[in-house]
Parts: C-alpha cells; sequence; structure tokens
C-alpha cells in the first residue's frame, strides 16, 4: 500500500455530530470505566480550541448543548469503544440524567489555556476512585491515565509536558512531499487501493437526508429550493451548496448519523468531497477520476492542517478542506499541476484569516462561503488568472503558501483565539 494511501486510510474516521463533544464524552467515559460507586465530581481542563469548537453546538441524542452537558453524558452514557461516536445511543433518561448532573454542580469544564494543540485533561471522582485521562494532539489520543494517583497506563510521550517550542516532533508525514509528488501519487495510485473513500460519499449523504427529514435544518431546506426542489440539478454549484453545506448544518445540529471526518473534523471531510461528488453527478466526470480527486482533496486539507494546528482560530473548514477541495475540483475539470497552484494562491488570497468561534450553526454560512470562493478559483485558475506569488501571503511555490496559510493561524491568530473565547463567555 502506498504510504499516502494509509495516510488517508488512517485520518479518514467517522464522527457523530461535531467532532469535539464526542472526544469530550469518550476522555470522560474512559475514565468512568476505571472507577466505581456513584459520582462525585467530573472536571474537564481543555484548550481554547477544544473548549471553544465544543461551546455551544448540538449534541447528538440531547436536547441542550456545551461542555457541561457533554461531560455529564460522558459519565452517564457514553461508550469509550466507540471513539468519536461515544455519544452514539443516548436516550432522553440518559439526556436528563446527565442535566441533574450538571443542575446539581457535579460538573466543571475549564478553559486551561490558548493554544492549537488538542488538550483534554479529564477527572472523575466517585464515592471510592479518582481516575484521570489525559489526552493529547488528537481527539481520542490518550497518553496517560492515572488512578488514585498512581499512574495506571502511559503511552511514554515524554515530551507532553514541555512547551511547544522545546518540543522535537517529527515533520509531518504529509510534509515530505511536494504538491508535485502529490499530484503523482494521485494520477498513478492504483484505484483499487482508494476505492475506500467511496464511503465518505455515502455516509455524508445519509447525514444530508437526515437534515432534510429532520425539518430543523432551515439553510438544507433553502439550498434545496434554490436547487429546484432536486438534490441533484443541472447546477454544479448550487448541488454543492446543497450537498456540502445541508450535510454541516445536519452535523452541527446534532443529529443522529454520522460524518465522515478528515483531520479530526466531520465538517473538514464534508467539504473536502461533497462539491467533488456534486461534480461528478452534474458533470459526468468519472467515478475513478472522483476518488482520485477527494483523494488530492485529502492531501492537501492535511497539508494546510499540519502547519495550522488541529484546533485554532482559523477556520480549518473553509480554509484548508475548501482549498483542497477547490483543488479537486480543478483536477476533475482537467487542470494541470500549474493551474492547481494557481487555484492554492486564489483561495489563500481569498479566504486565509476566516475566523472559527466554534461548532455551531454558523459553520454551514462558513461553508457556503467557500464553496463560492473554490468555484471562483478554480474558474479564474482555468483561465490562467491568479494572484501571482509577490502578493500578500502567497509564497514562491504552493507548499511555501500552504505553510503560510497555516502559520497565520498558529501561531498568527492566538490572539484571536482568545477575544473569540472572551466574547463566547461574555455571552454565556
Amino acid at each position: 500500500m502506498e504510504e499516502l494511501t494509509r495516510l488517508i486510510r488512517e485520518d479518514m474516521k467517522p464522527a457523530l455530530g461535531v467532532t469535539e463533544p464526542g472526544a469530550i464524552a469518550f476522555a470522560v467515559a474512559s475514565a468512568k470505566k476505571y472507577t466505581s460507586g456513584e459520582v462525585k465530581h467530573i472536571r474537564v481542563a481543555l484548550n481554547s480550541g477544544m473548549y471553544k469548537n465544543a461551546f455551544n453546538c448540538g449534541i447528538p441524542g440531547s436536547s441542550r448543548f456545551g461542555n457541561l452537558y457533554e461531560s455529564a453524558l460522558g459519565a452517564v452514557a457514553a461508550d469509550p469503544q466507540k471513539g468519536l461516536e461515544s455519544l452514539d445511543g443516548i436516550s432522553r433518561a440518559d439526556d436528563e440524567k446527565a442535566a441533574q448532573m450538571v443542575e446539581q454542580g457535579i460538573v466543571e469544564a475549564v478553559l486551561d489555556h490558548i493554544g492549537s494543540e488538542i488538550t483534554i485533561d479529564a477527572v472523575v471522582e466517585t464515592e471510592t476512585d479518582t481516575c484521570a485521562v489525559h489526552i493529547r494532539g488528537s481527539h481520542t489520543n490518550i497518553v496517560e491515565i492515572e488512578k488514585n494517583g498512581t499512574c495506571i497506563w502511559s503511552a511514554g510521550q515524554e515530551q507532553k509536558s514541555l512547551p511547544e517550542d522545546q518540543k522535537t516532533e517529527e515533520e509531518p508525514l504529509i510534509h515530505r512531499y511536494s504538491v508535485h509528488e502529490i499530484l503523482d501519487y494521485v494520477r498513478r495510485v492504483p484505484i483499487g487501493e482508494i476505492d475506500f473513500i467511496r464511503e465518505a460519499f455515502s455516509m455524508n449523504l445519509e447525514l444530508l437526508e437526515e437534515g432534510l427529514e429532520s425539518g430543523r435544518a432551515v439553510i438544507a431546506a433553502q439550498l434545496l429550493k434554490e436547487n429546484g426542489g432536486e438534490k441533484i440539478s443541472n447546477d454544479t454549484l448550487k448541488t454543492a451548496q446543497l450537498l456540502c453545506n445541508g450535510a454541516i448544518e445536519a452535523r452541527v445540529l446534532g443529529l443522529s448519523r454520522p460524518a465522515m471526518s478528515i483531520t479530526g473534523s466531520g465538517a473538514h471531510g464534508i467539504i473536502a468531497t461533497m462539491p467533488l461528488y456534486a461534480c461528478w453527478q452534474v458533470e459526468g466526470a468519472g467515478e475513478e477520476t472522483l476518488l482520485r480527486a477527494a483523494a488530492l482533496s485529502y492531501l492537501i486539507t492535511m497539508y494546510i492542517k499540519e502547519y495550522s494546528g488541529r484546533l485554532s482560530a482559523f477556520c480549518g473548514c473553509g480554509i484548508a478542506a475548501g482549498t483542497g477541495m477547490a483543488c479537486g475540483l480543478a483536477f476533475m475539470r482537467g487542470a494541470d499541476e500549474e493551474a492547481i497552484e494557481r487555484v492554492i494562491r486564489n483561495m489563500a488570497s481569498g479566504l486565509t484569516g476566516m475566523i472559527c468561534d466554534g461548532g455551531n450553526h454558523g459553520c454551514a454560512m462558513k461553508g457556503i462561503v467557500a464553496v463560492d470562493a473554490a468555484f471562483r478559483s478554480v474558474d479564474l485558475a482555468l483561465q490562467k488568472i491568479s494572484i501571482e506569488a509577490i502578493h500578500g501571503i502567497n509564497g514562491k511555490t504552493p507548499e511555501d503558501t500552504m505553510r503560510y496559510m497555516g502559520l497565520i493561524a498558529s501561531p498568527g491568530m492566538t490572539g484571536t483565539e482568545k477575544t473569540i473565547v472572551d466574547i463566547m463567555e461574555q455571552k454565556n
């Protein structure tokens, strides 16, 4: 198996609802399973991105939202064996029990620090035990478990407590490749090796259907109306907007079907794939071209996200996944390498700086902007029109441009992240 194929396969995972509530519930449930007796207190400490993204998004199986309820549901009913789908199967009784815990002041969720690296420290105290689970780097990556003050399991990551500037992490795998090499892989990889990507389309389409049938997805309903009442029309852009942002809306509302995530985010996974599916349906490109374009979209998304951090102050869904999707769209329309480089510069000049104010209904609006920008960037690039490297944050190479895009987020927008969290807490 190709190294890049393995990277996509390992990163592409189902995620129920917005990823962060599932991760918080997973952490608490993982701690709870090492305890016995009635829960007396839950404390969850989160980095700013995790805290912000789960602050006011919908929770699968619940009529409520927010870090306190996600944490309580983790202790009440979440299944840690399900990973990012840990909240699958929550009942009304579970929801009410979690709400009672919050009302009784049993649950505490705090902002630990401003930073783009994912950190979750979940502590569950019962009548007889105290267990702490520590997650670092990705949503379900447990690095240490402590029970009653003693470490009972460790991943051996001694660097986890060091400041960011002292870490000596290995270069991310995706950054060992140039855009030229990624395109070479996309063009020659045996199609049977990447046919697993099909699952992303079917899963995200089922999520869209859930939204349309729920009566709650008001943006999806309007996009359906604008598309002539058809999920697939003869208008690629309108079809892409519906398939993409209808699914995103269903996700942030906390409906019961999962999205196929990439880089730990369901919205990233939806934006990276669904407009390409629309192009395939409307414009008639072959399925092989669709799968290769999706692989390209995923890899470009990963490339940018490894610079920006998993959770930061900029909207990775729109910027990173939007740029990946734009490259995939250009590929489906016959773009050569130079045209794809023009697409990257156009997206960098147009969308970089869009903020992330948590997982919420506004994600669908950001997705609408990203899809519009992607289609326009591709149209211009195919006419040999782009913002040239001399301007703004564009680099001399596409690799430099994507690195600069990421640097705008981390460390560039650290102050913005704090301001966003402050605003959200003032509203609360």
